[in-house]
């Protein structure tokens, strides 16, 4: 591209962040007396508010960023993949119900499973990360990774601002990448378009929360995310698509292979997430959820230095750096803090 065009994309990603933005805080501040009356979100042993706080804000974070995205896409000829669309609605579906009255977990998870497998089976053959694997089992692993992904992110919407620390720097990288030409437009629309209903969100979940995105929300958020993700990685760049996620994945995938080892019921509600841990242990929200945005910044920038540099020199160190990030940030919040 040209300066000028270059110039002017980077206009239309503003105006797409502007617009899902405002979307998102419009809908969210009308909708507050809805939720407040009839989606209360009360506080247990388990949970980390203090006083009953109204959930489901999820509802404006998705319409936003499904209507910002589908009007871009018509309006620039690029195609969102109907099954992200209709899968993303049915999984807030799902999300809805199990804010209002909660769901069994196996109903949960078949209903999960079916959203991912759509959206999965449902892409060109020829998007593949493992080629030497059978395509029916590559797609079969994707799906049970992309259950995970979207449950974990579920998991870790435990703490204000927490969601919003994670997914705007993962984002906005992709939005970057998409800019560099290194992921597809499809993917660009969406992580744009989500980045600014999550910005637009940001207001209203800022210690102390007035409003929770609920399940409603956090169930399709880790679906457009795990999808943007994948994308990145069938683009041929798996390393940046597991730096981005990296504390996430460590955070949740640490915790539930602790549970299973401690013959817990893993699949319940728990206190047991290293940002959790570290709200015990002296840490205030706005620290926690502070750093946890500051690591996502340095795994932003990791990513997207492994991408452009494309070479096993700079995408090993990459990764060591990151995971490094990680474990000081876990061994930090698991360790009470010095009075």
């Amino acid at each position: 591209m040209n300066s000028a065009a270059d110039a002017l994309a980077g206009a239309v990603l503003l105006l797409a962040v502007a617009a899902a933005a405002l979307i998102s805080a419009l809908v969210t501040w009308t909708s507050r007396p809805l939720l407040q009356r009839y989606a209360l979100a009360r506080p247990n042993a388990r949970s980390s508010h203090r006083v009953p706080t109204p959930q489901g804000a999820g509802i404006a974070v998705i319409a936003a960023t499904l209507i910002v995205a589908s009007l871009w896409g018509i309006s620039a000829n690029v195609a969102i993949p109907p099954a992200l669309v209709a899968a993303t609605i049915v999984i807030a579906l799902v999300g809805f119900v199990d804010d209002i009255m909660s769901l069994p977990v196996l109903v949960r998870l078949v209903l999960q499973a079916a959203c991912v497998g759509a959206v999965v089976f449902t892409a060109p053959d020829t998007a593949r990360i493992v080629p030497a694997l059978p395509l029916a089992l590559e797609r079969g692993l994707i799906v049970l990774a992309g259950v995970w992904f979207v449950n974990l992110v579920n998991f870790m919407d435990g703490l204000d601002l927490m969601t919003v620390a994670e997914v705007v720097p993962v984002t906005a990288a992709l939005l970057l990448l998409g800019m560099l030409g290194d992921l597809p437009w499809p993917a660009v629309l969406i992580a744009t378009a989500l980045c600014g209903a999550m910005l637009g969100f940001a207001p209203f979940n800022r210690p102390v929360a007035k409003v929770f995105l609920g399940d409603v929300g956090s169930l399709p958020i880790g679906l457009l995310l795990g999808w943007c993700l994948l994308e990145l990685a069938w683009h041929g760049q798996a390393a940046a698509a597991l730096l981005l996620p990296a504390y996430y994945l460590a955070d949740a995938t640490i915790t539930l292979f602790r549970r299973i080892a401690r013959r817990e019921p893993f699949w319940s509600a728990h206190r047991s997430h290293f940002y959790q841990r570290a709200t015990d242990n002296g840490f205030s929200v706005s620290r926690v959820s502070g750093e946890v945005f500051l690591l996502n910044l340095v795994l932003a920038g990791l990513a997207i230095l492994a991408v452009r540099a494309a070479t096993v020199a700079v995408t090993l160190p990459a990764l060591i750096a990151g995971a490094i990030a990680v474990a000081l940030l876990l061994r930090r919040f698991s360790r009470p803090q010095a009075s």
